[in-house]
């Protein structure tokens, strides 16, 4: 099962919540499982944050691990991953995509934040995902 409108809506609020409360301002993506846009919010960040919001988290669903996770695994396993990270639209393998699990642990799509740090972005996607768990 994908995430339904009503579950995007939520973590999205709670990752709008964190950006608010730390201050940042971040675009922020939510997918189903296909990696189609479910949800979107942007709040006063800068531009080209959004496409990187998407970006990122398409990567976390498509691999099933949060994008950074996917970007070390290539960095160490000595392999190009150019094709790889240009397939598809473009995937990005920085911090700030988080995939986002059911009660069961079954992923059901993925967050991302785009705007701050890395650690930021984390930080802000998590708080979205941490929702539905």
């Amino acid at each position: 099962m994908s995430i339904m409108y009503d579950q995007a809506a939520k973590a999205l609020n709670a990752a709008i919540e964190k950006a608010i409360s730390i201050n940042i301002p971040v675009s922020i993506a939510v997918v189903d499982t296909g990696g189609h846009l479910m949800a979107l919010a942007r709040l006063d960040s800068v531009y080209g944050v959004i496409d990187f919001a998407i970006k990122k988290a398409k990567t976390a669903v498509m691999f099933g691990i949060d994008c950074d996770v996917m970007g070390t695994i290539i960095a160490g396993a000595d392999i190009h991953g150019y094709g790889m990270l240009n397939s598809n639209d473009g995937l990005l393998t920085i911090a700030g995509g988080v995939v986002i699990k059911d009660s069961d642990g079954k992923i059901i799509g993925a967050i991302a934040s785009s705007g701050g740090t890395p650690e930021q972005d984390k930080e802000i996607a998590g708080a979205g995902a941490a929702v539905m768990t």
